[in-house]
């Protein structure tokens, strides 16, 4: 590969990792052109000046930032500063190993737009982690995978490590909070063909971690304002919309069945049900996940059966509910029906969009 590879490597209070990243580096990317670009938030310790200090021996670009802070914000400050059309994100802390970049270069080559290291395909893993932590990582993944259905071609969309053709995310508005920068390429840039590469997370030897509470709470926060950005949020208030009208058609066919055709209040009851369950299909099928109602999806007659079964199952949530709170916790049953349906919305919206129009 001739074109110049360019890692953008955020800092805060990393000094001591420095020297032995940038040692490793050189010898990780022998016979490539490469530059390294640093952009520090700041850092009380020096970090910016020892990086400096090294710039005679290594390709080093040091941008120091003096009024922000956050490693996603710095991954996207750094592409006005990079001379490279391939470009690199690692941490400095030394937990991404500057040896698996040959393996992310293989990807490049043979025509990826983006190279993933991953924590979570055959060969990679993250050692010396607690319960929590793996329970806090593989839920962050699933929320992601869930909310945002792009995300589902990715084994690992939290990684920090990875690699990106510059002129896919050209134009794109990043905007990303906290530290998930992959999250926002992924949901922004424009990528046909992505690939992951398993690699050892490293245990960390020198500085702090800068994972904290405020990081989690930074998370939710960049996933709802992806799905704003990205229409998920949309496509949710649509399936509400769709979910209303079903009441009414429910309810209308309840009450004329009953009063006007004598049919027997609990048989008119199923009628109503089963008709707003097809005609929640059809509007959802044409006007809430239009976009994923192209050739080559699964038959209209298999989605209608997957949105009964889907649909069946929340009523049977919506029921179980409403007779726990109102019998065990004496909840007003009016108010017990209303946090069922709310419930039994979440199940019915989650499930049919992982399932019934699967991306």
């Amino acid at each position: 590969m001739n074109e110049t590879i360019s890692l953008i490597i955020p800092t805060y209070n990393e000094r001591d990792n420095i020297t032995p990243l940038l040692k490793r580096l050189e010898r990780a990317l022998a016979g490539y052109n490469y530059e390294v670009v640093f952009i520090d938030d700041n850092s009380a310790d020096g970090t910016a000046e020892v990086a400096t200090s090294l710039a005679d021996k290594y390709p080093v670009k040091v941008i120091v930032r003096k009024d922000k802070r956050g490693l996603a914000s710095a991954v996207v400050d750094g592409l006005s500063h990079v001379s490279g059309k391939i470009i690199a994100v690692m941490d400095a802390d030394l937990q991404h190993p500057p040896e698996v970049l040959p393996d992310l270069l293989k990807e490049m080559e043979k025509g990826a737009d983006i190279v993933i290291a991953s924590r979570y395909v055959k060969g990679g893993s993250c050692p010396g982690w607690s319960l929590s932590r793996k329970l806090n990582s593989r839920g962050a993944i699933f929320l992601a995978h869930l909310l945002l259905p792009a995300t589902r071609r990715v084994n690992d969309p939290m990684s920090g490590f990875f690699m990106f053709n510059k002129e896919a995310v050209a134009g794109a508005k990043l905007e990303p909070l906290g530290y998930k920068i992959l999250l926002e390429i992924l949901m922004q840039g424009r990528f046909k063909r992505v690939a992951e590469v398993p690699f050892t997370f490293g245990i960390r030897g020198r500085g702090e971690s800068k994972l904290s509470a405020g990081q989690q709470v930074a998370y939710l926060r960049h996933i709802f304002s992806l799905m704003k950005r990205t229409g998920e949020l949309l496509r949710f208030l649509k399936f509400c919309l769709v979910g209303i009208s079903g009441v009414g058609v429910n309810m209308g066919l309840l009450w004329l069945l009953t009063e006007f055709a004598g049919l027997f209040y609990l048989t008119s009851a199923a009628i109503g049900i089963e008709t707003s369950i097809i005609t929640n299909f059809i509007l959802n099928n044409y006007f809430t996940f239009a976009d994923r109602n192209q050739p080559g999806r699964k038959p209209f007659f298999i989605r209608l059966l997957r949105f009964n079964l889907v649909s069946l199952a929340a009523l049977a949530i919506n029921l179980a509910i409403l007779g726990f709170l109102t019998e065990v916790w004496g909840v007003f049953y009016l108010l017990s029906n209303l946090f069922g349906i709310a419930v039994a919305t979440f199940w019915n919206y989650l499930v049919n969009n992982w399932w019934t129009w699967k991306p």
